[in-house]
């Protein structure tokens, strides 16, 4: 996702939020988090809606007539008004960029961090999810919220993004720093045994 529709999402996602929460406080603001949520996941499920919202061929005035028949009494009067004012101003096709940036602002009202969490089959036992949770939770000083993910190329272990940040516990990553280290420590042995040799 580029800068640009980064910033675009924040400022859409920041006059949601400021009109949720003046409407409702931190309850209508999650909520309306939730409702984005929930359409982010059609326009990733249906191939057709997501080119509906983002094509330039369709007309707005179109677009809008469409948009109020499918979702009037679907999703709150709030979330249809601002979807509607984004389709005027040509920014209902970033729907995605606005709820991922949405989610970040109740994240730090409330306190809470996404974690995307990499495992070989996608999945954490309860005991494991719950030592991971807490684990974060103390030293980042925030409640973590876990997304599982699958990545089959990984050996065993696990993986998190935090933000921009990579933590690489897998056992791929793990077996890399041991060749690192015996490679290291071999080249000064050789070189400690070649000082004395030639001393």
């Amino acid at each position: 996702m580029s800068t640009a529709t980064n910033s675009v999402g924040r400022v859409y996602a920041e006059s949601l939020f400021e009109l949720a929460s003046k409407q409702g406080g931190d309850a209508a603001a999650q909520d309306a988090g939730d409702e984005l949520v929930d359409l982010v996941e059609i326009v990733r499920g249906d191939r057709r809606f997501a080119e509906f919202l983002r094509s330039p061929a369709i007309d707005t005035a179109a677009r809008e007539t469409t948009l109020q028949s499918l979702l009037k009494g679907r999703v709150s009067d709030l979330v249809l008004r601002f979807l509607l004012v984004a389709n005027r101003k040509g920014r209902v096709g970033e729907l995605e960029a606005i709820s991922e940036a949405y989610a970040k602002l109740l994240n730090e009202r409330f306190g809470k961090v996404e974690v995307d969490v990499f495992t070989v089959d996608g999945q954490l036992d309860d005991g494991a999810r719950a030592n991971l949770a807490g684990t974060l939770k103390s030293r980042l000083g925030r409640e973590p919220v876990l997304h599982l993910y699958k990545d089959a190329s990984m050996v065993g272990g696990v993986k998190l993004r935090i933000g921009d940040q990579l933590i690489d516990g897998s056992v791929a990553a793990k077996l890399r720093r041991m060749r690192r280290s015996l490679v290291e420590d071999a080249g000064a042995k050789v070189r400690a045994d070649i000082g004395r040799f030639l001393s």
